[in-house]
């Protein structure tokens, strides 16, 4: 049996050729990786994504993974007071939005008065000293439709809730 030298050096200097380039390639990825300090990042960037934001209204905290809707958002400005439809958009549990809701409202000084819930919707009523802010929750098959309503209060005209 007869070996063919130059063959056997072609095979052996293509699979060399393989495992270094392998070698190379994860051997080197760290130095071609542009998020430098990912791994201490990661957690303030989860502890960012946990805080809500403020958008529209001063005083009524939206989840950072909810998108805005801007073709059915409405917001006017008038007295110094906004005012409007905020229309957003996202993929959480309604349930979820339902308890981070309750929670941030309580803590920006909102006043739950009611709520309701349906298997697909529900609607939340919150109450300050010179405004009033429904929240209405609708789940669907892929989004979930927030719609936060914030209206001011009629000067000289108290609610009577007890009815």
């Amino acid at each position: 049996m007869k070996i063919n030298l130059r063959k056997l050096t072609c095979i052996h200097a293509a699979i060399g050729f393989v495992l270094m380039t392998g070698f190379l390639c994860t051997g080197c990825a760290g130095l071609f990786n542009t998020n430098f300090g990912a791994t201490s990042n990661a957690s303030s960037q989860s502890e960012e994504a946990s805080i809500p934001l403020y958008r529209d209204f001063e005083d009524v905290a939206i989840p950072r993974e909810l998108k805005e809707d801007k073709k059915s958002t409405y917001i006017i400005e008038s007295s110094g007071y906004r005012s409007g439809i905020l229309a957003l958009k996202g993929r959480i549990e309604r349930n979820s939005l339902i308890d981070f809701f309750k929670d941030n409202m309580t803590k920006d000084n909102w006043k739950a008065i009611t709520s309701f819930k349906t298997p697909d919707r529900a609607i939340m009523l919150f109450q300050k000293e010179n405004r009033w802010c429904m929240i209405n929750i609708t789940e669907k098959e892929i989004y979930t439709y927030i719609e936060v309503g914030v209206v001011p209060t009629i000067a000289g005209v108290e609610p009577d809730l007890d009815k």
